[in-house]
């Protein structure tokens, strides 16, 4: 038989050992597997390893997994098909004579975009190459013009079609389209409050949003125009959305559907040609086995820890803090803002989910709700310095001469934003509920 020690030893040195090699720059997909199949072997004994197999191979097959690559599929058509950029063009020219309407202009992009694109780093850095230098030629704030972006950026984890989502309800045994139904109303409530506290400071101070000059403004008649060149991609979201919360297709499907329409969109855009489809294939390939090698390997990690009796170890140490209920949630929400701020989002869901459910539900509250505060959560780890991923994707499109701090800073308005909406979120559970209860029942 192995060595024997404490749980408590045991917490320490494998999440220890896990920050460590975290730290010192390695890969998590392999970090977290090849820890856990260290410790297996110093745990247990030959038979133990067995655990490998029979954690990774209900991943393999688990059939709602397959919604990850169609959907980073369907968002890499789009992009390389120019969809993207044409949107921006338009949603810019109807709202470019407001004040500050070229940062709304980006939300509302982004916003759309997320319901494109499950990944975040698309949306941060497309819109950092379109958005970015047309709002610094027009003499806005770069931090106004920085923040919107990478706070519309990473609406993408919580509206769906969410790749995070998708991995949440197949770690937490939830229904994917109730998470992806209960996370529209908070992402767009996201949105909303992104674009009011834009149009807000740009009305006190107009010259951190000028408006466009009405030389450059276009007329009704014009803008008409220019919502046709629309039409196409907005069908296409609209009909994969149309068919997922209709219960019509399941979210694999939807996604298949969404592929299939992103080869026509690219078509009518007059870009579907080999090149296109390759590079989007190789986008999907990388996209898809970054995600699932992190599932693996973290799925074996904590399976080992669980085994070892680790749920009733975090279960017993958090009933030893006499926090009650909702000091239990509000302590993990707070865990997992720290751990955002270290770790990326694959890794915490797979690290933090398979032990915090059981005990939301042992707590008695809705495991759904959970789920979407934990989306909410996770946008925040995205803007939350210092490894905040959406702040290193906007520092390789952004011009050389913003330093880094300017980016950090630009940042925190938005952080506290979303930290708003997560309350928000929280003491109104409703916001999350009520749309589900009424598609489901």
């Amino acid at each position: 038989m192995g060595l024997e020690i404490g749980i408590g030893w045991l917490t320490l040195i494998m999440f220890g050992s896990l920050l460590a090699l975290l730290m010192a720059g390695l890969p998590l997909a392999f970090v977290t597997g090849g820890l856990a199949v260290v410790f297996l072997f110093l745990l247990g004994d030959m038979d133990t390893l067995n655990i490998v197999p029979s954690r990774i191979f209900p991943l393999m097959t688990d059939y709602q997994l397959s919604a990850i690559p169609l959907f980073i599929f369907m968002a890499a058509m789009l992009e390389r098909a120019g969809i993207i950029k044409d949107m921006f063009d338009v949603i810019y020219k109807l709202l470019g004579g407001l004040r500050g309407g070229l940062a709304s202009a980006t939300i509302i992009a982004s916003t759309i975009l997320a319901a494109m694109v499950g990944v975040i780093g698309a949306a941060v850095v497309t819109m950092g190459i379109i958005a970015l230098p047309a709002m610094l030629e027009r003499k806005y704030d770069p931090k106004i013009a920085m923040g919107s972006i990478m706070a519309g950026g990473t609406l993408g984890i919580l509206i769906p079609p969410s790749i995070l989502a998708i991995i949440y309800a197949v770690v937490a045994e939830q229904s994917v389209g109730e998470l992806f139904i209960g996370a529209v109303i908070p992402g767009l409530m996201l949105s909303g409050l992104y674009i009011l506290y834009v149009t807000v400071r740009c009305y006190i101070n107009p010259d951190l949003g000028p408006p466009i000059p009405e030389g450059e403004r276009i007329s009704f008649g014009e803008k008409l125009a220019l919502l046709r060149k629309m039409g196409a991609p907005i069908t296409l979201i609209f009909v994969v959305f149309a068919t997922l919360f209709s219960g019509a297709a399941t979210p694999v499907e939807a996604a298949g559907i969404g592929t299939f329409g992103s080869f026509m969109v690219a078509a009518l855009h007059g870009q579907l040609d080999w090149r296109t489809v390759r590079e989007a294939c190789l986008t999907t390939l990388k996209a898809s086995a970054m995600v699932i090698w992190i599932m693996f390997g973290a799925t074996i990690f904590v399976g080992l820890y669980v085994l070892e009796g680790g749920q009733q170890f975090v279960t017993s140490a958090l009933d030893a803090t006499g926090l009650g209920r909702w000091g239990i949630l509000i302590l993990m929400m707070v865990i997992l803002i720290i751990l955002g701020m270290f770790l990326d989002w694959v890794g915490i869901l797979l690290l933090a989910v398979p032990i915090f459910v059981p005990i939301i539900k042992s707590l008695g509250f809705d495991p759904l709700w959970f789920g979407v505060l934990y989306l909410v959560n996770m946008q925040m780890s995205f803007l939350s310095p210092p490894f905040g991923y959406a702040l290193f994707y906007l520092r390789g499109v952004a011009p050389p001469e913003i330093p880094m701090s300017d980016i950090f800073r630009s940042a925190l308005p938005f952080l506290a934003l979303q930290l708003l909406g997560l309350v928000l979120c929280m003491v109104f559970p409703e916001l999350i509920t009520w749309l589900p209860r009424l598609v489901y029942g």
